[in-house]
C-alpha cells in the first residue's frame, strides 16, 4: 500500500516537450500547403484531369499533415522514479506476466526462453511475479524449453540480482565480451558457470529441435500425444512454484505454460483470444492486480522495468486521473528500426500528452479491473466499487453473463473487483479450472473480446482493445526511458517486415468498421476529441492509393506532354514543401542520433511500405467486406540473437550490441508485395528515356502548356525514394528482383506507357 504522505516527492512527474517553434514550423506548411491546394482549384480549367489528379492527392495529403499536425501539438511523457518505490510503497503489488507464442519454428523456443527468463529476473520480490506463457501451437519443443529455462532460472535470477546485470535475457547478455578487466575472480568464476549451463540449455533446445522424439521418453508428456496446433484439448501445467517464497533473491517466480483447447470447426481469435485465456487463467491461479504483457521476442532490457510501471500505478495524483495502463516505448535490437523510434518519440509523445499512448501490443502494464471492463465512474474517490457499480457487477447472474459460468472464476473476479488481497493458493489445486475455463465454447455469450479483455473483430487487436480503454474515459501514460525497457526482434528479412505492415495495416482498417470505429460518436466526452483524431490516425494507410498514383503522375505528365507542377511563385511553394519536410524529417533522426544515411533508408522505406503493404491490406478488407474472404492472422518469422561471439572468451557486464552490420540490404522474393515497387521504377524509367532522347519538346515547358524540367525532377525523386527496386532490377538472387515479379510489372508499364503517349 502507498504511503499517503505528501511530504514525500512523487513517485513520477509528466514531462512536457511543448516547442513553439516546432509548432510555427507545422503552421507555415499547412499554411504553404493549403495556399498551394487554393492555386489548384483556381487554376483547374486552365489544365487537363491531371491537375485535378494532383490536386486529390494533395488534399489526402495535406488532411494527413493536418492530423499528425494536432497529434504533435502537445508531447509529453511520464518519468518514473524507481528509487523512491521503497520509502513509498511498504507492500508492493502482485504482477502477472504473460508472453504468448504460437508456432515454434517461426518463433524459435529458445527465443522465448530467453524472454522468459529476462522476465523472471527483473528487480521485483519473485514472490509477487508469476510468468505465464501461452502456446497456442500447443508444441511440446515450447514446453520442453521451459522446463528446462526453469532449471537454468535457478542460476541465471541469483547472478544477475547478486552483479545488478543490466541486460537480464542471457543470449545477449553472453553476445558480447568484457571491456573492462576485472579483478573480481569470485565474478570470473560464477560468469564462467552461467555461461556453460546456458550452452547446456541452448544445446538441449536446439537438440530437441532437431529430434523430436526425445520428447516422448517423458511421461510429462503425455498430454500432447495425439495433437495437432489446431486440434487439442486445454493443457495447463505449473512449470515452476514459487511455495512459500517470502521475496528473496535467489527465488524463482512462478511459471505456468497453459494451451487452450482449439477445434477446426471454432474460431478461437488468435492472439487476443490467447490473451484472454491468459487473463483467466492468471485470475484463478495467482489474481494479481497488474499484468505486463510482453511478446515472446522482447526481452526486458532494464530490470526495473516492473518498479518504472509501478511508480505510475501507484501514484496517488495519477490515480484521481484514472491511469488504466502503461505503455513503454519499443525498440529492437536486430534490425533497421529507426523509423518506428522516430515515430514513437515524436508522435507516439505527442499522443501521450493527449489522454495517453496507444496500446501497442507488448511492453505494456495493465490494470485487470479495467480490463474487466469496470469505467472510472464505477469507482468511489477512494478506489472502491461505486454502489451502482457493485449492484452491476457483482451480482451471481451478471458474473456469469459477462464472465462465464466457472464458479472459481467469479469467485476469482469478485475478489480482483473489490481489491481483495490474493489469498496463498497452491496453484496446481487450480489447474481443475483453468482446464475449464479453456474450452473452445466458455466465452460462447459472455463479454469476453466484447466489453471485457482483449477486445474482438480486428487482427489488430491492441489498437482495438485501446479505443475501447480510452472509450470508458480512462487515461494511460507513456514511458520513454534512456535505457530502453523492452528489446525485440523485428521479422526476419524485407518480406517478412512487408507482411507484418499488411496484417498491421489490415487489421487498423477493420477497425474503422467494427463497433471500435473512431467514427462513432466523435465528439463522445468521455474520449477527448483529439484522443479519438489519434486513432482516426490509422486512416494514414488508406493514403497508399493517392501516394502510388502520385509516384507516377511525373511519368505520366512526361509520357502525355502534361503539366504536373505549378510554375513560378507556386513552384517554389511546392520546392519550399518538399525542403522543410526533408529538414524537418531530417532533424527528426539527427536529433535521437541516427546518421543521414538512416534517414534515407527511412524515407525510402516509408515509401515502400505505404504503396506495398497498405496497398493490398486495403484488397485485404475489400474482400472481407464483399464476403469473399476473411481476414488472416499470420505470424512473422523472427531471427534468434546470434550467439557465435556470445559464447566465445570473456566475461561480460552486459553491455548490448548495436545493430546488424548488414542492414540496408533488400532482399526480394515472388511476393505481389514487390509488385507495385518495380511497376512504378520501370514506368519511371520509361518516361525519363523518352525525355532525355527528346521526344517531347522543351518549349512547352516554358509556355505552361506541357511537361518539362520539373516533372523530369520529380521521376528523379521517385526512382531515388524506389532505390532499392531500382538496384534490384541489375541484381541476381535473394537481393535481385524474381523474373516473375519482372515479368508482371514489365507488361504493366508497357501497357501504361502505351495509353499514356
Amino acid at each position: 500500500m502507498a504511503d499517503s504522505s505528501f511530504s514525500l516527492p512523487p513517485l513520477c512527474e509528466r514531462i512536457s516537450y511543448t516547442n513553439y517553434f516546432l509548432r510555427a514550423v507545422y503552421l507555415t506548411v499547412l499554411g504553404l500547403f493549403f495556399s498551394l491546394l487554393l492555386h489548384r482549384i483556381r487554376h483547374t480549367s486552365e489544365y487537363d484531369n491531371v491537375w485535378l489528379v494532383a490536386f486529390f492527392c494533395e488534399f489526402c495529403f495535406f488532411l494527413v499533415c493536418l492530423l499528425i499536425t494536432c497529434l504533435k501539438w502537445s508531447p509529453a511523457d511520464t518519468k518514473p522514479f524507481p528509487d523512491r518505490l521503497d520509502e513509498r510503497v511498504h507492500d508492493l503489488p502482485s504482477v502477472d506476466m504473460f508472453v504468448p507464442t504460437a508456432d515454434p519454428v517461426r518463433e524459435p523456443p529458445i527465443m522465448v526462453v530467453d524472454t522468459v527468463l529476462s522476465l523472471l529476473a527483473v528487480n521485483y520480490p519473485a514472490n509477487k511475479l508469476a510468468c505465464y506463457v501461452s502456446d497456442d501451437g500447443c508444441s511440446p519443443l515450447t514446453y520442453f524449453s521451459l522446463k528446462e529455462a526453469s532449471k537454468f532460472a535457478k542460476i541465471w535470477v541469483p547472478f544477475c540480482k547478486k552483479y545488478n546485470t543490466r541486460v537480464r535475457a542471457p543470449s545477449r547478455y553472453f553476445l558480447k565480451p568484457i571491456s573492462v578487466a576485472t579483478e573480481d575472480s569470485e565474478f570470473n568464476r560464477d560468469w564462467e558457470k552461467t555461461k556453460r549451463e546456458y550452452e547446456k540449455l541452448r544445446r538441449k533446445v536446439e537438440d530437441a529441435t532437431g529430434d523430436s522424439h526425445m520428447l516422448d521418453v517423458e511421461d510429462d508428456f503425455e498430454a500432447f500425444s495425439n495433437t495437432k496446433p489446431n486440434d487439442h484439448s486445454t493443457i495447463v501445467k505449473v512449470v515452476w512454484e514459487n511455495k512459500g517464497g517470502v521475496g528473496d533473491e535467489k527465488e524463482i517466480p512462478h511459471i505456468i505454460y497453459i494451451s487452450r483447447e482449439k477445434r477446426p470447426n471454432y474460431v478461437h481469435n488468435q492472439k487476443c483470444g490467447a490473451m484472454n485465456f491468459l487473463a483467466r487463467v492468471s485470475g484463478l491461479m495467482t489474481n494479481a492486480p497488474y499484468i505486463l504483457n510482453v511478446d515472446c521476442d522482447m526481452y526486458a532490457n532494464d530490470a526495473d522495468v516492473v518498479r518504472q510501471a509501478m511508480c505510475i500505478l501507484l501514484q496517488e495524483s495519477l490515480n484521481m486521473k484514472h491511469c488504466a495502463f502503461v505503455q513503454f516505448r519499443q525498440e529492437f535490437y536486430d534490425s533497421s528500426t529507426e523509423l518506428i523510434v522516430v515515430l514513437q518519440s515524436y508522435l507516439g509523445r505527442g499522443i501521450a500528452g493527449i489522454q495517453g499512448p496507444i496500446y501497442i501490443g507488448s511492453g505494456c502494464v495493465h490494470t485487470r479491473r479495467v480490463m474487466y471492463g469496470l469505467s472510472p465512474d464505477d469507482f468511489e474517490v477512494d478506489g472502491s466499487l461505486s454502489s451502482v457499480a457493485t449492484r452491476e457487477f457483482l451480482v451471481k447472474d451478471s458474473l456469469a453473463r459477462r464472465f462465464g459460468n466457472s464458479k472459481q472464476m467469479m469467485k476469482s473476479v469478485v475478489e480482483a473487483l473489490q481489491r481483495n488481497p490474493n489469498p496463498e493458493n497452491i496453484l496446481t489445486n487450480s489447474i481443475e479450472a483453468a482446464q475449464e475455463v479453456g474450452h473452445c465454447h466458455y466465452e460462447y455469450q459472455t463479454s469476453w473480446g466484447n466489453t471485457i479483455g482483449w477486445l474482438y473483430d480486428s487482427v489488430a487487436e491492441d489498437l482495438n482493445t485501446s479505443i475501447g480503454i480510452h472509450s470508458r474515459g480512462w487515461t494511460s501514460s507513456y514511458i520513454s526511458p534512456d535505457t530502453p525497457a523492452f528489446l525485440g526482434s523485428m521479422p526476419a528479412g524485407v518480406p517478412e517486415a512487408l507482411l507484418q505492415q499488411r496484417r498491421w495495416a489490415t487489421g487498423w482498417i477493420e477497425i474503422l468498421f467494427n463497433k471500435q470505429s473512431p467514427l462513432r460518436g466523435l465528439f463522445s466526452k468521455k474520449i477527448r476529441f483529439r484522443q479519438r483524431l489519434a486513432y482516426l490516425c490509422i486512416i494514414t494507410c488508406l493514403r497508399s492509393i493517392p501516394e502510388l498514383i502520385y509516384c507516377l503522375l511525373p511519368a505520366y505528365c512526361l509520357l502525355h506532354n502534361s503539366t504536373l507542377f505549378p510554375k513560378g511563385l507556386y513552384l517554389g511553394i511546392t520546392v519550399t514543401l518538399v525542403g522543410i519536410h526533408c529538414l524537418y524529417t531530417l532533424w527528426e533522426f539527427m536529433s535521437l542520433g541516427y546518421s543521414v544515411q538512416s534517414w534515407l533508408v527511412s524515407q525510402s522505406v516509408w515509401r515502400i511500405v505505404a504503396t506495398s503493404s497498405w496497398l493490398f491490406s486495403i484488397f485485404d478488407i475489400t474482400l472481407k467486406l464483399l464476403g469473399i474472404s476473411e481476414t488472416v492472422f499470420i505470424i512473422t518469422k523472427k531471427t534468434v540473437a546470434g550467439t557465435k561471439s556470445a559464447l566465445g572468451s570473456g566475461p561480460s557486464q552486459g553491455e548490448d550490441v548495436g545493430p546488424n552490420s548488414d542492414l540496408f540490404k533488400f532482399e526480394f522474393d515472388g511476393s505481389l508485395c514487390f509488385l507495385p515497387g518495380t511497376f512504378i521504377v520501370l514506368v519511371n524509367i520509361a518516361a525519363l528515356a523518352v525525355f532525355s532522347v527528346g521526344l517531347q519538346r522543351w518549349s512547352y515547358s516554358h509556355e505552361g502548356g506541357g511537361s518539362g524540367l520539373a516533372e523530369a525532377c520529380g521521376c528523379v525523386l521517385v526512382m531515388m525514394l524506389f532505390l532499392p527496386f531500382l538496384m534490384g532490377l541489375f541484381k541476381k538472387g535473394k537481393y535481385g528482383t524474381p523474373l516473375s515479379t519482372l515479368s508482371i510489372a514489365g507488361f504493366l508499364a508497357v501497357l501504361f506507357v502505351v495509353f499514356s503517349v
